[in-house]
């Protein structure tokens, strides 16, 4: 690859790492819950404050996006992300102080989010769109890995596991000078300024309805799964919270070894099927948790979950973009939109578990598994769409 398009691909791609540190919010559950003694639905409402600003605000990021262009849209979102992961160091910790950086981490991450994959779409050539997108989601998901190992770390050495938010910030900082320095032209634009009504009027489209239902299980899948790991494996295996903490680094690793692998195979396979096998792996390693006889085998099958599920975002997103290149705004937004998933599903498995049991939440995830296998294979039938 020419040394050009790796110096504009190099920062844009820096801007998935402060993207994956929304996924604090899996191991910094455990914490708070602890810390403040909450029930496992009270400790589950932490997501919803993180990801339900992806419902409120990704269709006007999209819209605004058209209009002020994506690298200015990516550099406020990295900016809200640097305010949000501030918050936690220089306020006195409370559950209210929590809540008020995991809003601001949301919103940061809403309008990366919306940002990102149209703006990676600016640097990289077409065909090579689907396995950069699961490249960035490999370097999201290395910084995902690494959340947990830096909050243990901050815990067991500095007896301070809230001091991760200010490496956070730190880097948050550092990304958005880069990528304000790097020179980017936007050349892929729509024939006319999204609207409000131009983004929804996609929806009219069956193919654009599959692909947004899909994002919203598999984030709300993703996000239950790895805020819910502490609380499956200690209740399953009777673990304590940092051995259980272990498991959410289990699971991020088996998501950048997914990612990774994606990134090479989907120079040579079809994103198509590449995206069926990933649903089967994802089913398959969520039964195994629910009958995993002992800790080991439940740290295997969560592997298994992490490495099925690490390439389902990216996949889908690159399918959809790819078939509406020039409303690429328009349908980032929607996407973007429903994560919301991440803040609808995790409470209703933490309400599941406190009513029913761990094994109920494990077998609700099972079953939205499935319903994304169903779109999936639905998706497979060649749709009509606006270019």
């Amino acid at each position: 690859m020419p040394a050009k398009p790796i110096r504009k691909i190099l920062p844009v791609f820096s801007t998935f790492v402060v993207m994956g540190f929304v996924d604090i919010v899996g191991v910094s559950t455990g914490y708070v819950q602890k810390d403040f003694g909450l029930s496992d639905s009270i400790a589950q409402f932490l997501p919803t404050t993180v990801f339900v600003w992806f419902f409120a605000f990704s269709v006007p990021i999209g819209v605004l996006q058209d209009k002020v262009g994506k690298k200015r849209m990516m550099n406020a979102g990295v900016i809200t992300t640097f305010l949000g992961s501030m918050i936690l160091p220089v306020l006195e910790y409370s559950y209210l102080s929590v809540i008020v950086a995991f809003v601001l981490l949301g919103i940061g991450n809403t309008i990366i989010q919306v940002a990102a994959n149209p703006l990676l779409q600016e640097v990289s050539a077409k065909k090579w769109l689907p396995s950069y997108l699961s490249l960035s989601q490999f370097v999201k998901s290395v910084t995902a890995l690494f959340g947990p190992l830096i909050v243990t770390f901050m815990a067991a050495k500095l007896r301070d596991w809230k001091l991760v938010f200010g490496v956070y910030a730190l880097i948050s900082l550092l990304s958005a000078i880069w990528l304000w320095k790097t020179p980017i032209q936007e050349k892929i634009k729509a024939k006319k300024v999204a609207t409000f009504t131009s983004c929804f009027s996609l929806l009219r489209y069956p193919f654009v309805v599959k692909v947004v239902v899909a994002i919203f299980l598999v984030v709300g899948a993703d996000v239950g799964m790895y805020t819910n790991i502490q609380a499956f494996l200690m209740k399953l295996h009777n673990m304590s919270l940092e051995n259980a903490s272990f498991g959410i680094s289990v699971y991020f690793t088996a998501q950048m070894i997914g990612r990774f692998s994606g990134a090479i195979l989907l120079r040579y396979l079809k994103p198509f099927g590449f995206l069926i096998a990933s649903c089967v792996f994802s089913l398959a390693g969520t039964a195994l948790i629910y009958w995993s006889p002992n800790p080991f085998l439940a740290y295997m099958s969560i592997f298994i979950v992490g490495f099925g599920a690490a390439n389902l975002f990216p996949l889908i997103f690159s399918i959809a973009i790819g078939k509406m290149r020039r409303r690429s705004n328009e349908v980032s937004g929607l996407l973007v939109m429903a994560i919301v998933g991440g803040a609808a599903i995790p409470p209703v498995l933490g309400l599941l578990s406190t009513l029913i049991g761990v094994q109920a939440s494990i077998a609700a995830l099972g079953l939205v598994f499935v319903l994304v296998f169903l779109i999936t294979l639905l998706m497979g039938k060649k749709p009509k769409v606006g270019k």
